[in-house]
């Protein structure tokens, strides 16, 4: 079993990935994690790809929170597939099913918040429609859940199709919208801000943007950063992520991004491509540049 070795946590902002589990929470996610060096995890509790509500291994939820309560903070990505705002009351209504569960495994594991994209109107002319079924939706599942369960975490997409949020201008709707609720928090994805038209690699673009973000979250925290690079130019509106360095946002950024004073209680994971070897690089990477 992993981080045998991990007794304290940095005060600067931590540095982790995105770990896999196949074989198991903790038997597979935490060794994963002390191979790269990762001071704090993300995981899938669910198949990303699928609407099964799997319920988990009691054994390893148990030896993962054994970990992760106290030297390894963890969180949690909600299946790519929920869209709380699609126009297919089926999705809609399995959306809200599959976020409810999330946020249940979730808290079950000791993790810090769930992360979910803000999703997609889908068809043209749809957005005041698809906001409030959004709104309808969420709330209520906002609204259940008790002081210590692990809040949701928006993170806006790259704007590509029909996406409810990829701007800083459209977090800020989107979050007045929701009316700033208590149980909410922001996750900002790098790569996903670039290609939403936000030049992070620009000299001073990634300070310029952390500061429009300090006015635009209002009462909403930053809980997570999830740190990549991007294979495409600003503006694209496309979602290919490269290690960090190797794309158009390059590393310098991610300095300035590290040493705001938004982000200096706020753990960054990469979700880059590559195998256990690339990904301890970039995870070493981000903690040269902090």
């Amino acid at each position: 079993m992993a981080s045998s070795g991990r007794t304290t946590v940095p005060t600067s902002p931590l540095v982790g990935a995105h770990v896999p589990v196949s074989g198991g929470l903790a038997k597979r996610g935490l060794a994963y994690a002390d191979e790269i060096g990762a001071e704090c995890v993300q995981v899938f509790v669910t198949n990303p790809r699928g609407w099964a509500a799997a319920k988990g291994d009691p054994l390893q939820d148990v030896a993962f929170r054994r970990i992760v309560t106290d030297q390894l903070p963890a969180y949690v990505h909600a299946s790519f597939l929920i869209n709380l705002g699609s126009p297919d009351p089926a999705i809609a209504e399995k959306s809200a099913t599959s976020l409810a569960h999330t946020i249940e495994r979730a808290w079950q594991i000791g993790a810090r918040g769930v992360v979910v994209h803000t999703g997609s109107a889908v068809s043209k002319r749809r957005y005041d429609d698809a906001m409030t079924q959004t709104r309808d939706l969420l709330l209520p599942i906002l609204d259940a859940l008790p002081d210590n369960a692990p809040p949701v975490l928006l993170e806006p997409t790259a704007g590509q199709g029909q996406s409810l949020c990829s701007t800083l201008d459209e977090l800020d709707e989107y979050l007045h919208r929701l009316g700033h609720h208590p149980r909410l928090g922001i996750c900002v994805d790098t790569c996903h801000f670039f290609a939403a038209g936000h030049d992070l690699a620009d000299d001073g673009g990634m300070n310029d943007f952390l500061d429009h973000l300090e006015k635009v979250r209002g009462t909403v925290p930053v809980g997570l950063v999830h740190a990549n690079d991007s294979m495409d130019v600003v503006g694209a509106k496309k979602d290919r992520h490269m290690a960090i360095g190797a794309g158009h946002v390059g590393a310098e950024p991610f300095r300035h991004l590290l040493s705001h004073p938004t982000m200096q209680q706020v753990p960054l994971v990469i979700e880059t491509p590559g195998n256990e070897a690339e990904h301890a690089a970039d995870v070493a990477l981000l903690k040269s540049l902090r």
